[in-house]
């Protein structure tokens, strides 16, 4: 699962430039970015050419659920994205890119949990792999949704959590987004966790577990400091 993130300010605006997307709006850095929230992403435009970076709600709704909140979908498996009726269309024709800093994910130790920080290990931005989705509700108004992808742990997440997003690096960014591109299985090199010497990871504070905190001191590091020198 991933169901936190963190994006800075200076990441997202480095992305929408490597993106070369219209409809830029202001964003201030978030520390703890929760499921539920209205998070900015990046899209092939419907309907025409060029990318756009607009805000969805984290949680994807398919277009033939009866209500807005009963199919509410944080994150899609990789290893079955392309058959999932939640999914599968979305694959093929409504990807996108989430644009991040860093992600937090949870280690049960005992009976409390372990938050961790996964950053890039030179900071740099990534995006997570994404799908979207449009609701009509019965007034006539449109809700427009997202999803995570997740695939199975790299080496450094596998002692922390059996799940880990879909990093996408700005290499991968033009063939996610194209389109042209709708056969799951041009896309499928996508879908794998990242190399374990690309990210770093760091315990933090348990302030990031509450959504009320959405400040710096989410990052803080707890001491004894451990990370994975792979």
């Amino acid at each position: 699962m991933c169901t936190r993130y963190l994006l800075l300010e200076r990441d997202y605006r480095a992305t929408l430039t490597t993106l070369d997307a219209a409809g830029v709006e202001a964003f201030h850095s978030r520390y703890n970015l929760a499921v539920g929230s209205m998070i900015p992403v990046v899209r092939a435009q419907p309907q025409k050419a060029g990318r756009e970076a607009v805000r969805l709600r984290w949680g994807l709704v398919p277009s033939w659920s009866k209500t807005d909140e009963g199919a509410r979908l944080a994150n899609a498996r990789a290893e079955t994205v392309a058959e999932k009726p939640s999914f599968r269309d979305a694959l093929r024709k409504r990807r996108c890119v989430i644009p991040a800093s860093g992600f937090y994910e949870w280690e049960k130790v005992g009976r409390n949990k372990q938050p961790w920080l996964f950053r890039q290990r030179d900071e740099s931005p990534f995006g997570f792999a994404g799908l979207w989705a449009s609701w009509s509700a019965p007034d006539g108004t449109t809700l427009e949704t997202c999803a995570f992808i997740t695939t199975e742990p790299n080496e450094l997440m596998r002692p922390i959590h059996d799940r880990m997003p879909v990093m996408l690096t700005p290499a991968d960014y033009a063939l996610w987004l194209d389109p042209a591109v709708t056969e799951p299985a041009q896309l499928a090199p996508l879908l794998r966790p990242p190399p374990a010497s690309s990210l770093s990871a760091i315990t933090v504070g348990s302030r990031v577990g509450n959504v009320r905190f959405d400040d710096p001191s989410c990052l803080t590091p707890v001491a004894p400091q451990l990370s994975f020198d792979m």
